[in-house]
């Protein structure tokens, strides 16, 4: 076959299923004239962001308002406050609420001078334009993100105001509402920081080249590519899943549009070869979520974990390359075992799209190239995302059917502003928490309050802080996980003696593993719903083919050589060596199967030797070695003697 746009669902399937499992996809399907008011209203957003980093030095406290004015605007037009009011309608309430948005923020623009001198002695007029502003942004995050970040920073709020009542540790002297509002909403440690500024800066040019490598069709190549690579290989759908997913993952920070772009596809393929639906679909919601941790472009709080720790970007990238790869690898691992075990096969020639095709097409993959370069030549993020952008425009000119007309170009600019808005919410409620933490200090309580808890013990201060980041993970987008994790658990890591690094990328990992961890596993329900499997069963299936994701952050925190922190190269090589070996191990225990269906006892075998190849050490890694050894000498007996048999009995 010549392509793979052929999906079990049609465009219109795909929109809604998104839209079901993620609220930031949710967005009205407006006719007539709002259409096109909404449609430049983005494109303004879009043109008004690029023109800020390329032509104009705009001082924080005027560009982080006019990012957020846009943001409020345009979520509280394009997002229903009830389910009932979905339809092509604003109503006159939205429409209110969208110009006040509008408004509260260019009032810091039009009196930017008058605010901040002003600082600590602020009107009436002042305190109301503030109250309302932090009331927009709480709103715009329940429509867009959902009530737990909503909720999370309400309770922050009032906490600030009723410290003296708290108990324990938790009592502080409180803040009346002048303070809590003048510090949420006029200074730049609240709304208007650190988040948000990531958002106006490197998150919307990132998300803004990931629209317009879409809009060239990068991502149906990536699973023609995929299918070429992988396809013909044992159980050949599950792991074009794997490396479609990790590919879609540079230009989507969303798992569960990642879960629907290429799970329509693949999980369609998987079912008709063999696999059984629940394993199909958690095949791509764990893949789909690791694209969130695949450089070069990663979610969106990889670039925040940037600012906060104070480190470029590339340093993170390079840092989460090799637990990435890791990552896929243990689901790579998994699947081919399932795919052993069941006696599946690979696609036919025929099944599969013209190699010489796709290869003609490998130019659209040189964007990604340009801005990985761009970034190790010391580029800044923002200029980088820029020449990305740009070189996206340039290469999908080489063939007529990747050119971008203008009209191209104008949708992939109003569709970067409309994917950017859920992290404007998100970013704007999450400094609302960030700056009740710095005005009341409640970050370091809790920080050694959790060190307490763990009686010190870095390995259960580690085990509370992943409940804590799953917990939080089950209505929070991994951006507001990561930053209420970041805020309060980094610090008691980093208390510990965990490199700053290590430490942030550990909340950031379990930030994300939220999305497929049961009882609210939002892209393997996604999954499910093209699969037409059991949702809990298929997040519980999800879990367990992302073990490496649950392994991967305690073994760079006890060894920060996977993280290429204060190593060699052979070191960080030796690591990933004995951890891959140690996958396989526990793949194979977890799936039943290496070379020979293993029964239990071999399968607890396998996952003991395998975690203890996983932990860093010589003597843990011999010890490792040396079980998976034994398991896999008497599989790969038990296999040639199933072969006897079979030649004997033909």
């Amino acid at each position: 076959m010549g392509t793979t746009t052929s999906t079990n669902l049609s465009q219109q399937e795909m929109d809604q299923l998104i839209a079901q499992y993620d609220k930031e996809s949710a967005v009205r399907q407006f006719t007539g004239p709002m259409k096109w008011i909404t449609f430049i209203l983005l494109v303004l957003f879009s043109v008004y962001q690029l023109s800020s980093t390329l032509f104009f030095t705009i001082p924080p406290q005027i560009h982080r308002p006019i990012h957020l004015a846009f943001g409020l605007g345009l979520v509280y037009l394009l997002y229903s406050g009830t389910k009932k009011g979905k339809g092509s309608k604003v109503g006159i309430t939205n429409l209110i609420l969208a110009l006040l948005g509008v408004i509260v923020c260019l009032y810091w623009v039009f009196d930017y001078e008058g605010l901040v001198t002003r600082t600590g002695n602020y009107t009436t007029l002042d305190m109301f334009v503030g109250g309302v502003a932090i009331l927009l942004v709480l709103e715009a995050a329940r429509r867009v993100v959902g009530v737990p970040i909503t909720l999370i920073a309400s309770i922050f709020l009032l906490y600030t105001y009723f410290g003296p009542y708290m108990p324990g540790f938790l009592e502080h002297r409180g803040s009346d509402v002048e303070r809590i509002i003048g510090h949420s909403y006029y200074t730049l440690e609240g709304i208007l920081g650190t988040p948000l500024a990531v958002s106006s800066t490197f998150i919307f040019l990132f998300v803004l080249f990931g629209a317009f490598l879409e809009k060239t069709g990068v991502g149906e190549y990536f699973n023609d590519l995929s299918l070429v690579i992988a396809g013909r290989r044992i159980g050949g759908p599950a792991k074009v899943a794997v490396f479609s997913s990790a590919l879609q993952g540079t230009i989507s920070g969303s798992s569960v549009a990642n879960v629907v772009t290429s799970g329509a596809f693949t999980i369609p393929m998987m079912k008709r070869l063999g696999y059984r639906s629940e394993f199909a679909a958690a095949v791509e919601a764990s893949s789909s979520t690791g694209g969130q941790i695949m450089p070069p472009v990663m979610g969106a709080a990889a670039f925040l974990m940037a600012e906060f720790i104070g480190v470029p970007y590339l340093e993170i990238a390079k840092s989460a390359a090799l637990p990435a790869i890791l990552f896929f690898v243990g689901i790579w691992i998994m699947t081919h075992f399932e795919a052993k075990r069941l006696g599946l096969r690979g696609l036919t020639k025929e099944e599969l799209p013209d190699k010489k095709e796709v290869l003609k097409k490998m130019y659209l993959l040189l964007p990604i190239v340009i801005i990985i370069t761009a970034l190790m030549m010391n580029f800044s993020a923002e200029r980088s995302a820029i020449i990305g952008i740009v070189s996206t425009i340039v290469v999908g000119a080489f063939r007529k059917e990747t050119r971008m007309s203008i009209a191209d170009i104008l949708e992939a600019l109003a569709s970067g502003a409309r994917m950017a808005l859920g992290v404007v919410a998100a970013t704007a409620c999450a400094g609302i928490i960030v700056g009740t933490i710095t005005l009341t200090g409640i970050g370091l309580k809790l920080a050694n309050g959790l060190i307490d808890l763990a009686g010190g013990q870095l390995f259960l201060t580690l085990f509370f802080t992943m409940i804590a980041s799953l917990i939080l993970g089950m209505g929070t987008p991994t951006t507001a996980n990561y930053i209420i994790t970041s805020t309060i658990a980094a610090p008691a890591l980093v208390q510990l003696g965990v490199p700053e690094i290590a430490a942030h990328m550990f909340t950031f990992y379990f930030g994300i593993v939220a999305d497929i961890t049961p009882p609210v596993a939002l892209a393997a329900f996604a999954a499910a719903g093209i699969a037409k499997s059991k949702p809990i069963r298929t997040g519980v299936e999800s879990t367990r083919l992302s073990v490496a994701a649950f392994m991967a952050p305690y073994i760079f925190v006890v060894s920060p050589a996977l993280l290429l922190i204060d190593t060699t190269f052979f070191e960080s090589i030796w690591v990933m060596f004995t951890s891959t070996i140690g996958m396989i191990g526990v793949g194979a225990g977890l799936i039943g199967y290496w070379m020979a269906k293993l029964n239990p006892f071999e399968r607890i075998l396998a996952v003991a030797g395998g975690i203890l190849a996983v932990i860093p050490g010589i003597e843990t890694d011999i010890a490792g070695f040396v079980l998976l050894g034994l398991v896999f000498g008497y599989s790969l007996f038990k296999a040639r003697k199933q072969r006897q048999q079979l030649q004997t009995t033909a």
